[in-house]
């Protein structure tokens, strides 16, 4: 299996956790990323030192708390394919978050550095951004979770949905240059579900001197490491794909490139 997909535990580790991915065993610096999965009644406590969090009620409900907020019965999908925004928590650096399932609850951990310029917050639904981009078989929803727009000191949060037959991260686009205003290098993650789940999505992630050039197969519940080069994805058919994005870099902008062999996509045809 490619060094680029992490797979979730059988079982639950004792805090929960099915997958995890840190800045050591990614080989970067910014990103870390975990799928936390509690049973109704379970709790998990934890402080975030240096690390800005944010917690994204994948499916289910409970009760969040940090040092100085509290937020009760929040959340209200059971599946990331009702397709509706999620409630998200934004926790800063060197503060605290408790979690009590009040369901049975899967939940995204989203870290990068923080630098304590904001507060704990609740990010609602009516506050991600929804659009939906592309065209034709390159048309996929997006819920912008933690935008550049919104305050946060590294990270950049993200769901894409993509129905099966479809593309997205489409056409193949990189941010893997320190160049702005041209290019922001962002480290990226991808967490993937699919529906029905026996199923799989395809990501190629390659660079221009194809130095890495990798066609992977994802199964539900796993996670992809983009540390470099574009990474378009591919649903196939009968098989609809959910992905959480998570970016962080030196400067927390989202400024791309698409392929330059592929760009003439973006111009749609006239019919």
């Amino acid at each position: 299996m490619s060094k680029l997909i992490v797979k979730p535990e059988q079982v639950p580790g004792p805090e929960g956790t099915l997958l995890t991915v840190t800045p050591e065993s990614a080989g970067w610096e910014y990103v870390g990323f975990e799928v936390v999965r509690l049973l109704e009644g379970q709790t998990l406590a934890r402080e975030t030192g240096g690390l800005e969090v944010c917690l994204v009620l994948l499916s289910g409900k409970a009760d969040v708390s940090t040092r100085h907020e509290q937020w009760k019965g929040i959340g209200q999908r059971m599946s990331v394919f009702e397709k509706t925004p999620p409630f998200s928590v934004y926790v800063p650096n060197e503060d605290q978050y408790s979690i009590r399932a009040l369901t049975a609850l899967e939940i995204a951990v989203c870290t990068a550095p923080g630098e304590g310029n904001h507060k704990a917050r609740l990010i609602g639904p009516d506050q991600v951004g929804v659009e939906i981009r592309g065209y034709g078989n390159i048309e996929r929803q997006v819920h912008n979770i933690l935008p550049e727009q919104e305050p946060a000191d590294s990270l950049l949060v993200v769901e894409v949905f993509t129905p099966n037959g479809h593309w997205s991260s489409y056409p193949p686009h990189k941010h893997d240059r320190d160049a702005l205003p041209e290019e922001s290098l962002l480290e990226e993650t991808y967490y993937f579900r699919v529906q029905p789940e026996q199923g799989f999505a395809i990501q190629r992630v390659y660079t221009d001197d194809r130095s890495l050039d990798e066609t992977l197969v994802v199964k539900d519940g796993q996670a992809v490491l983009v540390p470099k080069g574009y990474h378009p994805v591919s649903a196939p058919p009968g098989y609809d794909v959910y992905y959480l994005n998570v970016m962080a870099g030196p400067n927390r902008i989202w400024k791309f490139n698409n392929d330059s062999e592929h760009a003439w996509i973006m111009t749609k045809p006239n019919v």
